[in-house]
């Protein structure tokens, strides 16, 4: 009997050893696990209801969603994409609903519903998964694969599927990089922006719908909700800005300044003249009681605040210094950034096998034939909204065709 090894009990390594073991009847498959524990990361997707995909469904709209991967990943999509996904699980009782922003979750609003769908699949087909088990390194022989095992005897298999995760350290990609695998550099991705010294954090909880979000002397932009937090920013805004600028904020050394503009795509000249009309129609009502733009109250407090704007005054006699000022608080609201806060739930890293030593069709790897490629080992990554998870199904269903 020919045999199959698949290291890491994540979303794409069960995925993929489900897919290769039902394709494959006579094939013995086993999934090798470093840790205690399986599918940890689905456990806690969405606020632990597992956003198991998006319901965009055209791949050249997809791939907008992958800061890392993008074009490369047209034809995996239009392989397996997020219908493929819906009706992978469907078919095995586990139905799926969209949400008003596109992500879909079981219906259940419950991981636990993925994750037995998932074992309960690997039972079927005669998975074996064994957990707290460290490959060290692996050997190419002439047949197929030695893995060298930390603390126990070394396996032997034909084929191996690499489903290990990100990491945050270089390091930990060396037993790949050994076998001749170029990486990118790991760093984070979806993470909150940290703002120390704003007195902004004094309105934790308060959020906005549709804001546009930037990075001074960058061409980097996002537009969505956002949230204040007790020590910055956060919501889809922010975390999408920092997937698209997660190698340039590295660069920065997270030292970087924000600008907001709570009228999302609202200039100067539109902001003064809405001002103006609104001064117009309310000339006796205090700027503190009348807030044009529908923002949240504290937030519009803070900005006349911030816009050293007496509670007293009335829109009568509001003009000059104070008038620019509030419009600049509200088009281009500066914030300076130190640090960053990772999003625990969506925590994700850029960097990985580069895409180039990947047979893309097949996942197969193209330094060393025979090993296979799945989920975000890879230098592939998504923003927030299910992406991530939809990039380890395509991948871990493409290196199960690829490999028989």
């Amino acid at each position: 009997m020919t045999k199959t090894i698949i290291i890491g009990a994540g979303a794409a390594g069960i995925f993929g050893a489900i897919n290769i073991a039902s394709k494959t009847p006579d094939m013995e498959v086993v999934v090798l696990e470093k840790s205690s524990k399986l599918l940890s990361k689905v456990k806690i997707s969405g606020g632990g209801r597992c956003n198991v995909t998006n319901i965009c469904q055209e791949p050249k709209e997809l791939i907008k969603n992958y800061p890392r991967g993008n074009k490369k990943l047209i034809k995996a999509f239009e392989q397996f994409g997020t219908i493929d996904t819906v009706n992978w699980f469907e078919s095995r009782g586990v139905k799926l609903k969209a949400e008003a922003d596109g992500r879909m979750f079981p219906i259940t609003d419950n991981s636990q519903t993925i994750i037995d769908c998932l074992l309960n699949e690997c039972k079927k087909h005669k998975v074996e998964i064994i957990t707290k088990v460290s490959v060290e390194s692996i050997e190419k022989t002439e047949n197929g694969f030695l893995l060298d095992i930390k603390g126990a005897e070394k396996i032997e298999c034909d084929k191996i599927l690499v489903a290990t995760g990100g990491h945050n350290k270089l390091e930990a990609f060396q037993w790949l990089a050994d076998l001749g695998h170029s990486i990118s550099e790991p760093v984070p991705s979806l993470f909150t922006f940290n703002l120390p010294k704003s007195s902004i954090t004094e309105l934790s909880g308060v959020s906005v719908q549709d804001v546009e979000v930037k990075i001074a002397g960058t061409k980097l932009s996002h537009h969505g909700p956002l949230l204040i937090t007790h020590w910055g920013l956060s919501g889809p805004a922010v975390l999408k800005l920092s997937a698209w600028g997660a190698r340039i904020l590295h660069e920065k050394n997270y030292e970087y300044s924000v600008l907001v503009n709570w009228l999302k795509t609202a200039n100067e000249e539109e902001t003064k003249q809405s001002l103006t009309e609104f001064q117009a129609q309310n000339p006796k009502k205090m700027l503190f009681n009348s807030n044009p733009y529908q923002l949240p109250k504290r937030l519009w407090e803070y900005l006349l605040i911030k816009s050293e704007i007496q509670e007293e005054l009335r829109w009568n006699n509001f003009s000059g210094k104070k008038f620019n000022k509030l419009v600049n608080h509200l088009i281009a609201d500066l914030y300076e950034a130190s640090g960053k806060t990772t999003f625990k739930e969506e925590f994700v890293t850029a960097g990985g096998i580069k895409l180039g030593d990947v047979n893309m069709q097949t996942m197969e790897s193209r330094k060393c034939p025979g090993l296979y490629f799945a989920g975000e080992v890879i230098d592939i990554d998504g923003v927030t909204g299910g992406f991530n998870f939809q990039a380890a199904w395509t991948t871990a269903w493409l290196a199960s065709e690829g490999m028989f």
